[in-house]
């Protein structure tokens, strides 16, 4: 075709063509010049009005022209490069700046990392006997990522799964069918997963990780639970530990469950981990294990719980283990032998125990120290509890009555307890008015009864007095006076004064922590004059610093600082840190360390202060207020005391002691809440626990660490 040929009108090309048709057609020839389209034969579809859709108007001519104008073209171009910017943009952020994200995301559907729970190390006495052991433990957790997503089939399964843990005969419901069972509407473990679940978003990074649902699980319930797995994506059930303690028995028969006893104090227990220890503790942590809550569980949390082993493995669609990828062993955790003379903790809890059932009480402290290296033989504080009832879970309900219980039984008096020293702190001051020569083993003063200081009188315990009295006398009778002069002074006398006895109370470790390795150890409290100023918005008075020196108004002391610093007076003068964790064992109990006594303290009073004031203690035993002491078959040092704490309540008892005498090997501190007087409530039972202790043919008294 040729731009500009002209062509007939309609009737005059139809004519034409007319014309050149051969009047005999040769069925040989080529036909030219007609065009046939799908049957309609001769209609306007014809080979010109195709080439006519390319024709312009224009006027009385057609030409051949385009159907659009370049000005389009550029709109066309916009939007190509703005598709391919959001393409690249989109692209970059899914492999660039969420590739790990998505290569998470991705991995988790075909790989998963399992932890291998090591095995918690074991506490053994002194004696390598046990006082806990590991049972198996089975937890369910779920996966939220791989739960259905329909929330009608999802609640089926947790319905299923609640029917099983807890039958429904266990609580009052309606009851619909499930899957062929009869399952409770108002079941609450039911509502306690939704609610689990409900806190975390679909698709987001905590879907992929493990949710707790439900731990200590009967071993039929867990047998029943395992069968139905398979049918159920997103749910899993793993064998945990679970920490079960014992009363060691020296006899071949197992040993027994651990029922209410001091050593819960000392031992604590396990129990499930929560999100802020989740992140104190670190990765070898997931948010279905469990961990140390109070006690040497706590403190040696560490060591006890080894380092967990990984497991690599690929899954199928429903979250089942296909094959191990690879695999790193666990390492189980260390055992600890502990210095704890278990013979003599149930001992003195057994005479304990007696004696307050005698007079009608129910709290009370006994700490026994080895005075040669500071180790813990004893720790007794009452009332105590069960704690395997908070290792196993312990209810709601259950938890309510030791919370609501007026005499806290979960509470550890022995480092937590803060009490009036009482007359067990005159020791310390004798040894800082020696050491600093405000008095020397002959100064003497004259006791009639008690000392006035314009209206205020302060008293003796004793009317009429002692009479003339030096520090050993001091000591032994519990002389207020005595105290008095060489505490605050009086008349022409100097005494320690305020600042001496801050800071003799703080060199024989009161107002801090001894480091003990049981958690929960309180500092006790050290007044002084900027305190009270600061608290109170009062002067300190002279009768403040009477009231200190003789263990009354606002020093506060614990049961576990008490007996420290009683096993200083009985060595010499070292203040040691006391220890209760005395060798750390392999998992087959070969040496990985031996705890070494560490010394807070030393050489700040002298041996010749202290052997008079190891000579006044004797005395109290021999004609003070211990005298109930004298016809054990070996020699005693001790000191009483009565602490006024309240008004309308009996004063606390004390004892403090050691023996024997010429080489101490026990030192102890004895409290009785509101036992009135030290003498008549807890020397008592510093003489039981003495008389039993060295009557064994295990002690020998000279014997050498």
């Amino acid at each position: 075709m040729v731009m500009g040929l002209k062509f007939f009108n309609s009737n005059k090309k139809h004519r034409w063509l007319e014309s050149l048709r051969p009047k005999h057609e040769d069925p040989f020839l080529v036909q030219e010049g007609r065009f046939q389209y799908g049957g309609l034969k001769d209609s306007f579809y014809h080979a010109d009005w195709t080439e006519g859709s390319f024709l312009a108007d224009t006027g009385d001519k057609e030409m051949v022209s385009l159907s659009f104008g370049f000005s389009k073209l550029r709109y066309f171009l916009a939007f190509i490069v703005i598709s391919i910017v959001i393409l690249l943009g989109r692209s970059f952020w899914l492999q660039v700046t969420k590739s790990e994200y998505y290569s998470f995301l991705s991995e988790g559907n075909r790989l998963r990392a399992e932890i291998i729970e090591p095995k918690r190390g074991i506490i053994y006495t002194s004696d390598k006997q046990s006082l806990v052991r590991n049972t198996a433990n089975f937890v369910l957790y779920f996966k939220p990522i791989e739960l259905p997503a329909d929330e009608l089939i999802r609640d089926n399964l947790l319905r299923e799964i609640s029917h099983i843990i807890s039958p429904p005969n266990s609580y009052p419901s309606q009851s619909s069918e499930v899957a062929g069972l009869s399952v409770a509407e108002d079941d609450p473990l039911f509502y306690q997963f939704k609610e689990a679940l409900a806190k975390i978003r679909r698709g987001s990074l905590e879907s992929y990780q493990p949710v707790f649902a439900a731990d200590n699980i009967p071993y039929d319930q867990a047998m029943r639970l395992e069968l139905r797995l398979t049918e159920w994506p997103g749910v899993f059930l793993s064998t945990k530990i679970r920490r079960e303690y014992l009363q060691p028995s020296n006899s071949s028969s197992s040993p027994v469950i651990l029922g209410v006893s001091s050593l819960s104090h000392i031992l604590g227990y396990t129990g499930k981990i929560d999100e802020q220890e989740l992140v104190s503790l670190g990765r070898d942590y997931s948010l279905i294990d469990y961990v140390g809550k109070i006690g040497l569980e706590y403190s040696w949390e560490k060591e006890l719980k080894g380092r967990p082993g990984r497991k690599n493995i690929e899954v199928d669609a429903l979250g089942r283990q296909k094959k191990i990828i690879n695999e790193e062993a666990a390492i189980d955790g260390f055992n600890l032998q502990l210095t704890l003379d278990y013979p003599l903790q149930q001992k003195i809890e057994e005479i304990l125990r007696d004696q307050l059932e005698n007079i009608k009480l129910r709290r009370a402290v006994v700490i026994a120290l080895d005075p040669r290296d500071g180790a813990v033989l004893a720790l007794v504080s009452l009332p105590a509890y069960d704690n395997n009832l908070f290792a196993r879970g312990i209810s709601q309900s259950d938890y309510r009555l030791f919370a609501d219980d007026p005499d806290r039984p979960l509470f550890n008096r022995a480092v937590s307890g803060e009490y009036p020293s009482g007359s067990t702190i005159k020791p310390i001051f004798s040894a800082g008015a020696l050491q600093e020569g405000v008095i020397t083993a002959a100064t003497s003063f004259l006791s009639t009864g008690g000392i006035r200081i314009g209206q205020w009188f302060f008293p003796d315990w004793r009317a009429g007095g002692h009479g003339q009295t030096n520090v050993r006398k001091a000591i032994a009778e519990s002389v207020n006076t005595f105290y008095y002069y060489i505490g605050g002074g009086y008349g022409d006398f100097r005494g320690l004064g305020l600042d001496g006895l801050v800071k003799y109370a703080r060199l024989f470790g009161l107002g801090e922590v001894s480091g003990l390795d049981v958690p929960g150890e309180r500092p006790g409290f050290v007044p002084t004059a900027k305190w009270k100023e600061e608290v109170k918005n009062e002067p300190w008075y002279i009768g403040d610093t009477y009231h200190f020196v003789i263990g009354q108004g606002d020093v506060l002391v614990t049961p576990l600082q008490v007996a420290n610093y009683t096993a200083a007076i009985a060595n010499g003068g070292i203040l040691y840190r006391p220890h209760i964790v005395d060798k750390v064992l392999g998992s087959n109990n070969s040496l990985v360390r031996q705890i070494e006594p560490e010394i807070i303290r030393q050489n700040f009073i002298s041996p010749e202060n202290i052997k008079i004031v190891q000579e006044g203690m004797r005395q109290t035993v021999t004609s003070g207020s211990a005298r109930s002491l004298n016809n054990l078959p070996i020699t005693v040092a001790g000191k009483t005391g009565t602490a006024q704490w309240s008004t309308t309540k009996e004063p606390h008892a004390w004892f403090i002691g050691f023996a024997p005498f010429d080489q101490p090997v026990i030192a102890l501190a004895i409290l009785v809440e509101e036992g009135t007087g030290g003498d008549v409530r807890a020397t008592p039972i510093a003489k039981e626990i003495l008389s039993w202790y060295f009557s064994r043919s295990d002690k020998v008294i000279s014997e050498d660490k």
